[in-house]
């Protein structure tokens, strides 16, 4: 997605202060949603919806949250804060700020698998996420090779696409990382089915979704951050598969798709009009 002027320049101006080398900790306060760097990042493209569904979401979950946007709210909402379930975090980042899944398992007992081709984010999921098994590579549509992943320095959008990563203050250097497919990596660990999936790995989405079989595992709930450029990939895919994109939560995100299979329901929001059913 194409950033505005005023914030490359604002990006650009962070990492002239900050100087080039920017760290991991940069990297992490842009998943943090009060900071610069995330401010700079939504500023990109469209933030979150002030509706009234958003409200709603608010009074039954907020009015703390650790992920980018509403995503954890939303999570929580499909499924009722139902405990010990199981996710798969792919593009998962730090252990906290920003994640989908920190809830899942602090809050909700949930237990799952974080993957994230950069490695300087096991740390904290080892020393702050006993319920999760963390993995450094690149999921996509093969194993056992290796992909470029092209650092951004303003942000948490490192990408195996240059010019993506470029977008967010310049690119600060790149690493080799192994490939792995879902489904080796889920067959590697005896995980036969899971709950939740989770999936922002800046453009290489439908890479990643080509090495996994979505009717063998059936989680109940997707979600997938769906820029412009492979938006139409993704519904395609989703398509084939026999999932629907859950209408319910298309006004509060206009940053990821939401999927779920075909055939599944979800309660929708109770009419705005009725303010004895927004209370807990």
């Amino acid at each position: 997605m194409k950033r505005p002027l005023l914030a490359t320049l604002g990006l650009i101006l962070v990492g002239a202060i900050a100087g080039t080398g920017a760290t991991i900790a940069a990297i992490r306060a842009s998943r943090n949603p009060d900071s610069i760097f995330s401010k700079l990042r939504a500023s990109a493209g469209a933030a979150p919806q002030d509706t009234s569904e958003a409200n709603w979401l608010a009074r039954h979950y907020g009015p703390t949250r650790h992920s980018m946007y509403l995503e954890e709210w939303i999570i929580r909402d499909f499924f009722k804060d139902r405990q010990q379930g199981v996710f798969v975090d792919v593009g998962a980042a730090d252990y906290e700020a920003g994640s989908n899944t920190y809830f899942l398992e602090t809050g909700l007992g949930w237990s799952g698998i974080a993957i994230d081709a950069q490695n300087a984010y096991r740390t904290g999921y080892v020393a702050h996420r006993p319920r999760t098994t963390f993995f450094s590579s690149f999921v996509s549509d093969h194993s056992n090779d290796e992909a470029t992943l092209f650092l951004a320095a303003g942000a948490s959008a490192s990408s195996s696409t240059q010019g993506f990563s470029a977008n967010y203050g310049g690119v600060k250097g790149s690493i080799e990382v192994p490939t792995i497919t879902l489904n080796d990596l889920l067959a590697s660990q005896g995980m036969t089915s899971f709950d939740f999936l989770s999936m922002d790995i800046e453009l290489a989405e439908p890479l990643a979704l080509a090495g996994l079989d979505l009717q063998r595992f059936h989680p109940a709930l997707v979600t997938v951050e769906a820029h412009p450029e492979v938006r139409q990939q993704l519904l395609d895919y989703f398509a084939a598969n026999h999932y629907i994109v859950v209408g319910k939560y298309l006004r509060v995100d206009p940053v990821n798709l939401w999927f779920m299979p075909l055939g599944a329901t979800v309660a929708p929001f109770p009419p705005e009009h009725k303010p004895d059913e927004w209370q807990h």
